[in-house]
């Protein structure tokens, strides 16, 4: 899902390629090249809309507006279907527009846009900088700044971007900016009353706008510890008939959460070329001992595996949770945990920290993660009540 209304976070998403100095993004040197052809239904309109951009591309070259139209698309389907290697397509699709100071705003956003996604946020902000250099009304610079700083936890600055989101944006949009923050923060009920009135009094809006606030507002509501708000919300979000991969893993976890790993199988069945909604799904069939669980985890370990040979740490969180809660490896675990927290601290990613800290009793080694928790003031109660297990066991 794209940020169409506000911050649309893929951050926490599958990841595809290394960062830094490690290996760069293979391009192929002719157009015509196949690398691999992904699913698709005969007639799919998916699959009709890429061959009828891919075509304006071929017979305009030179046409940013095209390449840009095409990038966009591909992120679009990395982020409803959860498969990386469509942002591999984007990538190629706009490699005749590098990210200088000449490029135009909105692909130097798209830019920002994919390598936030490989989470390589150092460079994705310095694509958002330029493009607000071009253009500093640009809502959507604007909007993926605080997305990315709110993965940082630096709520500080993504509360100074939300001020200067205000101008360029709706009522319910800078309403939106602020209760994202305050949700995280300690203030997850008033957030959820000002979202939930601010979306009443909006009127009608876009399904991926709506997606992304009934999202939210489900997050929001569990974290205050209101099951039911929260079910009512991610319901609504799923009926907006909307393919979106967050919110797919956000409801499994929610369910998995409540014990009712019987209804994760259906809802993700469908879902395994996803490695985040894979994990959920072998975390569901282990739970209710299908047969299938196993082959779920092996899969999931040998995409670990070989993401590990190609030099890629991207899917730490998940890859932690895998080792934890499938493998029952804590020591790999725990240390996979340590490294993701170095450089994405959303709450998840405290939990699976502080749940490996607790698995080998070792409280020091989540110390990141317990201090995030205070100075946040974060709510959730698993999360607070695995810190409090932690904290109390001997040294």
């Amino acid at each position: 899902m794209a940020p169409s209304g506000l911050i649309a976070l893929s951050l926490t998403c599958a990841a595809l390629f290394p960062l830094g100095t490690e290996a760069a993004p293979y391009l192929p040197k002719d157009d015509s090249a196949i690398l691999e052809t992904l699913p698709g239904k005969p007639g799919d309109p998916s699959a009709a809309e890429l061959r009828s951009l891919r075509a304006a591309v071929a017979a305009a070259p030179a046409d940013t507006e095209a390449a840009a139209r095409l990038a966009r698309r591909y992120f679009d389907l990395a982020m409803e279907e959860g498969d990386p290697r469509y942002v591999g397509y984007a990538v190629a699709a706009l490699r005749s527009w590098p990210e200088t100071a000449a490029a135009p705003a909105e692909i130097l956003v798209l830019h920002g846009k994919l390598r936030q996604y490989r989470h390589d946020f150092a460079a994705a902000m310095a694509d958002f900088d330029l493009a607000l250099k071009a253009d500093p009304e640009n809502y959507g610079a604007r909007a993926w700044r605080t997305a990315i700083l709110m993965v940082q936890a630096d709520y500080a600055g993504a509360r100074r971007e939300c001020a200067l989101l205000a101008p360029l944006a709706s009522e319910l949009q800078s309403v939106a900016c602020r209760a994202y923050i305050d949700a995280t923060t300690g203030q997850a009920r008033s957030a959820y009353a000002q979202l939930a009135a601010a979306m009443a009094a909006a009127g009608a809006l876009d399904s991926g706008h709506e997606l992304w606030l009934r999202t939210r507002l489900a997050e929001m509501a569990w974290r205050a510890g209101d099951p039911a708000a929260a079910e009512r919300q991610f319901r609504a979000g799923m009926g907006l008939g909307v393919n979106d991969n967050f919110i797919l893993a956000a409801y499994a976890d929610f369910l998995l959460e409540q014990g009712r790993a019987a209804e994760v199988v259906p809802l993700l069945r469908k879902w395994e070329r996803s490695d985040t909604l894979l994990l959920r799904l072998a975390l569901a069939a282990r739970a209710l001992k299908l047969p299938e669980g196993d082959r779920y985890a092996r899969t999931l370990g040998e995409r670990f595996a070989d993401a590990g040979l190609r030099g890629e740490k991207l899917h730490l969180q998940e890859e932690a949770r895998y080792l934890l809660e499938l493998k029952g490896d804590a020591r790999a675990a725990l240390a996979a945990a340590s490294e993701n927290f170095r450089t994405q601290r959303e709450p998840r990613d405290a939990l699976v920290l502080i749940e490996a800290a607790l698995a080998v009793r070792d409280p020091a080694a989540a110390a990141p993660a317990l201090q995030w928790l205070e100075s946040a003031g974060f709510e959730d109660r698993r999360t607070r009540d695995a810190a409090a297990r932690l904290k109390a066991l001997r040294p």
